[in-house]
């Protein structure tokens, strides 16, 4: 839905649609160059934040695994490791990203259950917070899809 479809003029003027085109398009990029971050923004900064203690709690995981005595070590921690390439993978992929955007974000503060992030995004300064509930079940979550997602590999190959 465009700015013109509710004004009454529009239906008695004559408009070529490249103009109607021209007009949505400009409002598009507008909207991209704003100063302000976007929702899938966020969720990129909170993905990032949360990586880095995804990749922490794997490899402390697997450094368990390797002291554990078990016929299926081997497969365990060739699972681990695949996940932590994704880990990798995807943080890469976050930080060119966030990087083409023009946004970074450094450690602010720590309250006693809220972590604090700075977020310089296109010359405008957010504080952005995130609560350890909520941190350790984006972290369960994201854990689970990690694991499905192997779990979904291992299936096809059994095909």
């Amino acid at each position: 839905m465009s700015k013109l479809d509710g004004n009454e003029r529009r239906k008695t003027k004559v408009l070529r649609t490249d103009h109607v085109d021209q007009y949505d398009q400009r409002d598009k990029d507008e909207g991209a160059g704003s100063k302000m971050l976007t929702n899938e923004e966020r969720e990129m900064i909170r993905d990032l934040i949360l990586l880095p203690h995804i990749d922490t709690m794997v490899s402390k995981s697997l450094k368990e695994i390797e002291h554990f005595n078990n016929i299926l070590k081997r497969v365990y921690l060739m699972a681990g490791q695949a996940i932590q390439r994704q880990i990798m993978q995807d943080t890469y992929r976050l930080q060119k990203e966030l990087k083409q955007r023009n946004i970074r974000f450094i450690a602010d503060e720590q309250d006693d259950f809220i972590l604090y992030y700075k977020i310089f995004c296109r010359g405008y300064q957010e504080r952005f917070g995130l609560t350890r509930d909520v941190m350790r079940t984006e972290i369960s979550l994201r854990l689970t899809k990690y694991t499905a997602d192997l779990g979904a590999v291992l299936k096809d190959l059994q095909k």
